[in-house]
């Protein structure tokens, strides 16, 4: 079982991070707490992940971390309203930053993405090649060659090789399979692959413009815009992009 400590402040928001925690069978809830003083304490010992309201009253939640030595530091998901914390929070081990409101699905994604760091299940599932039927014909696309992936109804779309191939699979199914760290969801209708974005044109709604290598234009979500400012970042060791925007 994945130990989870929830530390928030406020009562309605902490409701209903442990309504969605329930839906996930690997998880228990062994720790609840209001105060970046309480998350303190905390060790590795204790819980594997932390899910941390980054701005809470006394101590916050990211000076919370802080406090805790780096090697006992259990692993966190970061909670704001707010969006001018994501560097840091990445640099205290949070292994996914989300917006208030919470979306149920990115919730369920930043826990797969801690299932993948502790090693439990989600990356056991990753995939080389992917079967696309073409008519009585099976062909393979290795997964190398995937440039990005958009939904399609009940399908998503490989563009790999210049070429659209159809598989008959969720997006959000799909994201486990591809190594999480190379491909990212940067909408809710698409998976890029990092070192494949030439440039980050921000806008002034939180969303970005994201040029691809091979002229592709995407719309980044501010949903997911964070996680993919992190991931671009010099102070990564992920294979990133040269982007427009400084980070």
């Amino acid at each position: 079982m994945i130990r989870v400590a929830v530390v928030d402040d406020e009562p309605l928001a902490c409701s209903g991070i442990l309504t969605r925690l329930r839906a996930e069978i690997d998880v228990e809830v062994v720790v609840e707490c209001a105060d970046g003083h309480a998350l303190a304490k905390l060790r590795r010992r204790d819980v594997d992940v932390a899910i941390v309201d980054v701005q809470m009253p006394g101590l916050s939640g990211l000076d919370g971390l802080a406090a805790i030595p780096a090697g006992d530091r259990p692993l966190a998901i970061l909670l704001t309203a707010h969006d001018s914390f994501a560097l840091r929070a990445f640099e205290l081990a949070a292994v996914d930053y989300l917006l208030k409101p919470i979306d149920d699905e990115r919730f369920s994604e930043a826990i797969d993405r801690a299932r993948r760091a502790l090693g439990r299940g989600v990356s056991d599932r990753q995939v080389k090649r992917f079967p696309i039927r073409v008519g009585s014909r099976t062909c393979f696309v290795d997964a190398d060659d995937i440039v990005w992936v958009e939904a399609d109804g009940d399908y998503v779309a490989l563009h790999a090789d210049g070429h659209r191939h159809l598989l008959r699979e969720s997006l959000y199914e799909l994201s486990h399979k591809l190594d999480s760290t190379r491909f990212l969801r940067v909408h809710r209708s698409a998976i890029v692959r990092i070192d494949q974005i030439a440039e980050l044109m921000p806008r002034s709604n939180r969303d970005a413009v994201l040029r691809l290598r091979d002229g592709t234009t995407l719309r980044a979500s501010r949903t997911y815009i964070d996680t993919l400012l992190a991931a671009l970042s010099p102070s990564t060791t992920k294979p990133r992009a040269s982007v427009e925007q400084s980070l």
